[in-house]
């Protein structure tokens, strides 16, 4: 195991990247080419920021990339990017006031995790109720036609949650990236083409 983690771990320090996380951005974009030039995106749970970095570099000079994470982080940025350390969820003035001019975001992408605790049912119940804020992100602030892409620890719940994007998405993937670790339950839950939501 360390092996494998030293190549992704070794490839990041290489390739200037903040964290061994942005290979699995990178096979989603490959698998669903969810980027392109001149996009929106929003970034949550984007410390140290390796994610941002990819999507700052893949949306261009004319894109923009807005990082949000609890954590502050070190991790310089390119100029398309702004990065707040600040609660996603807490609708802070100095959040809204920083999304306004992104709006509607072309893509929703989350890596947030749950500080783990060990005890498997509540790590997922967790993972969950993360992955369900952040579609509520996604429902308010998503463009139709846009694209979502969230990690989940996956549990017994996982299967409803699917299952409850589906009438908002063209379509929905579940995708585990080779660069995930064989033993995690971590799998990333892809919404294709939004369609918008009702009322």
């Amino acid at each position: 195991m360390k092996k494998y983690q030293d190549h992704y771990f070794k490839r990041a320090k290489k390739d200037n990247y903040a964290a061994r996380s942005v290979y699995k951005l990178q096979e989603i974009d490959k698998r669903f080419k969810i980027f392109r030039q001149g996009q929106t995106v929003i970034d949550l749970g984007a410390a140290p920021g390796s994610w941002t970095q990819w999507a700052a570099r893949k949306v261009g000079p004319k894109g923009r990339v807005l990082g949000v994470d609890l954590q502050s982080t070190v991790t310089v940025f390119e100029e398309n990017v702004t990065f707040m350390q600040e609660d996603v969820f807490s609708d802070s003035p100095e959040l809204l006031a920083a999304m306004e001019p992104l709006l509607p975001f072309d893509l929703v992408i989350s890596d947030m995790a749950p500080k783990t605790t060990g005890v498997k049912f509540a790590d997922q119940a967790n993972s969950l109720e993360l992955c369900e804020k952040a579609f509520e992100i996604a429902a308010k602030h998503l463009k139709k036609g846009g694209h979502f892409v969230v990690k989940n620890f996956e549990g017994p719940d996982t299967k409803a949650y699917i299952d409850s994007l589906r009438p908002y998405f063209d379509s929905v993937k579940v995708f585990k990236p080779k660069s995930s670790r064989a033993e995690s339950k971590e799998t990333f839950i892809v919404g294709l083409g939004f369609k918008g939501v009702e009322g």
